[in-house]
């Protein structure tokens, strides 16, 4: 190339050019010199011929050799910088359209193996990064987890057109001229360290013994401190295997503190200690339980000791025998399989009267509700409600959107000649235009906001009493100034009776109001056959005495005849799963409450010999709702709970949106198969 056909532009060619503008300045200054003294004019414009003759040479003389040494200095600049690329500390590989690689640095060659002769597509080396992910976006970002390293990789398109801009010869037809620059991060350490940091995190545990008095009292005096110290050695000898610090704050409770890294292990284990402990026996009849809520994933170690707080409380409000781990917002549940202990004291159903007692004297009204399609429970054990605050001369009303055919022969009773105000029964929408601050709020027989009759009066007013006996999920009621869960029970009906014996000695049931608390217990018992205990059968004695006749109850349960048929045609085409799990359809067609009459089924194939588990699923209102039941063998309530229900060992549900009967029906045998697998349920 000829040098001197090349031109300066720019700043560099007005430096060069500089002395020769000048010349000419001269030369007008020469001028007005001979008109004030021609000598000095004379001296001047030689000085300026001089000058510029000097300029002139210089300026070509020197071109050449400017031209040579900034052509010599851009290409050591460029072989400095492809040195500097080659020897980048980062791997670095440059891909066309298609994936193939053009050119490769030494640091890709070191991590891949692959030097600057491989011209295979980049997916022939790392499969996920495909044609397809490179042809996604301009801009692209990634973790490449490999065998011995982490890599991020950063993916930046070169495009043609922005190199060619300053240029007039050349120029690109189609978007896909450009190349991708992909650079690659080996973050293997920094992960290690965050690892590592992670895995030094406390994690808080509470333990609480769940029938620390009762085990106690079914033994002899002398035996009683050795089995407190059995079971002080099985807990400390499981945690001692995770370095954990074990302190016994109270008689039945430990307080407990491991590093995060061992809590995979102690999932792996799925905490065997709750079944461990359960082999503690120095004579006593019943078997010790344990109750575990743990804390992980908080930013300091009180937010943990908080999660581990609140852990605890949903697993003793579970039932307990069971591990609560929460982990933020994430709850997750173990264990649960046993069934809950009764306990005979009525100390506590006592106290709870009384704080009620005290909230409806407070306020000026009381609205009672339980939860969507109501049940006999959940009727009866509003009734009960509306009696005590009936006895406080308090404005009680009873949220009722739909009545099934089994509450219509109550619900009939509570007209306005037998004394009831035609108000008592509140519509969704009425309830909300009645409730105020200075309303209490009272949930019964769920403790979950959005399966209640009216889920907006919940943020209406802060005095909420929640009297539930399922067990609790982590979608609970917020902030209840009452909450008395109790799984053990029978039914929401049960809770209410005893409360209605300590609530004061005034109160006065009639006969419909006692037969509808009767029927609750007598439904959600399949007729004193299912979760009885004596304060089951204490219960209904109390109902009975206040008015409640057999009799006339069973009359007003007894079903139409579509329904028996259905019930019937439920049974006929029930489906034996596993050998053990009976698996129908209920129709909905010619039928007033399909849910209803789902789990009346339910109840009728445990009756099948060999049936250790039931399922009926019923779509209705757009919903599939799941009634499952079992004798004492299978625990449905963890199985109803994968599927996103609760409810208790023997009688749990579920209810399913967006999905088809089939759909519902694949995916709980999809369950009942993965739980049998890791050995929540056995056959």
């Amino acid at each position: 190339m000829n040098n001197r056909s090349i031109k300066f532009r720019g700043r560099l060619r007005f430096y060069l050019c500089a002395p020769l503008y000048l010349s000419i300045l001269l030369i007008l200054l020469n001028i007005p010199c001979y008109f004030y003294n021609k000598n000095l004019g004379f001296c001047m414009t030689l000085f300026t011929g001089v000058y510029t003759l000097t300029v002139f040479v210089a300026y070509f003389r020197c071109k050449p050799f400017l031209v040579n040494e900034l052509i010599n200095f851009a290409t050591q600049y460029g072989t400095v910088q492809k040195k500097l690329l080659n020897e980048f500390e980062i791997a670095y590989a440059l891909v066309d359209y298609n994936g193939k690689l053009l050119w490769v640095n030494n640091q890709f060659t070191e991590l891949t193996g692959k030097d600057k002769n491989y011209h295979k597509s980049i997916t022939s080396i790392f499969p996920s990064i495909s044609k397809e992910l490179l042809q996604s976006e301009d801009t692209l970002e990634l973790a490449l987890p490999l065998e011995n390293y982490h890599l991020r990789v950063s993916m930046h398109r070169i495009y043609f057109s922005n190199i060619l801009n300053d240029t007039q010869m050349l120029e690109t037809i189609t978007d896909r001229n450009y190349l991708t620059a992909v650079y690659f991060f080996d973050e293997t350490e920094l992960n290690r360290c965050l690892q590592e940091n992670e895995d030094q995190k406390m994690v808080v545990a509470q333990v609480y013994i769940d029938n620390y008095d009762e085990a106690l009292e079914s033994i002899e005096d002398v035996k009683r401190a050795l089995l407190v110290a059995l079971i002080d050695r099985k807990v400390n000898t499981y945690f001692s295997k995770v370095d954990a610090l074990v302190r016994k704050t109270d008689h039945d409770k430990y307080f407990i503190v491991f590093r995060h890294e061992h809590l995979k292990a102690l999932k792996a284990d799925k905490f065997s200690i709750l079944e461990d402990v359960k082999t503690v026996k120095v004579g006593n009849t019943m078997a010790v339980t344990l109750s575990i809520g743990i804390g992980d994933t908080a930013s300091s170690y009180i937010q943990n000791n908080e999660y581990s707080r609140m852990a605890i409380d949903l697993a003793l409000g579970r039932g307990g025998d069971q591990v609560v781990l929460r982990e933020g917002e994430k709850v997750t549940y173990f264990g649960g399989k046993a069934q809950q202990v009764e306990r005979n004291t009525r100390v506590k159903a006592r106290v709870k009267a009384h704080a009620l007692r005290g909230i409806i004297e407070s306020k000026e009204r009381v609205i009672v509700m339980g939860h969507q399609i109501s049940d006999m429970d959940s009727f009866g054990a509003a009734v009960g409600i509306y009696c005590a605050a009936r006895t406080l001369d308090k404005k009680v009303q009873i949220v009722l959107n739909t009545v099934s055919s089994t509450l219509r022969p109550f619900r009939e009773q509570f007209t306005e000649e037998n004394g009831y105000a035609p108000d008592t029964f509140l519509t969704r929408e009425q309830a909300i235009d009645v409730c105020t601050p200075n309303t209490v709020v009272m949930v019964v027989d769920t403790n979950r906001p959005g399966s209640t009759e009216c889920p907006e009066i919940l943020k209406m007013t802060k005095n909420i009493v929640v009297f539930d006996h399922h067990r609790q999920t982590n979608e609970t009621i917020e902030n209840p100034a009452l909450s008395y869960i109790e799984p053990y029970a029978s039914s929401a009906c049960e809770m209410v009776a005893e409360v209605l014996q300590y609530f004061t000695e005034s109160i006065k049931l009639a006969p419909q109001e006692a037969d509808s608390i009767y029927a609750g217990i007598l439904i959600d018992t399949n007729n004193f056959m299912a979760k009885t205990g004596v304060r089951t059968f204490e219960a209904a004695a109390y109902l009975k005495r206040c008015g409640a006749e057999v009799t006339r109850v069973r009359k007003m349960l007894r079903n139409d005849m579509n329904d028996y048929k259905a019930r019937a045609e439920v049974v006929r085409h029930a489906e034996v799963y596993r050998d053990a799990f009976a698996i129908s359809v209920c129709p909905a067609d010619n039928i007033e409450s399909p849910t209803i009459v789902g789990a009346q089924a339910a109840n009728e194939l445990l009756n099948i010999s060999g049936i250790k588990a039931s399922f009926v699923l019923t779509e209705y209102n757009g919903k599939v709702y799941i009634s499952s039941r079992s004798i004492d063998e299978i625990n449905v309530q963890l199985i109803m709970e994968a599927l996103g229900g609760g409810g208790h060992l023997t009688i749990a549900g579920a209810q399913l949106e967006h999905y088809s009967v089939a759909e519902v029906k694949h995916m709980l045998q999809q369950t009942i198969d993965k739980m049998i697998e890791e050995g929540d349920i056995k056959v």
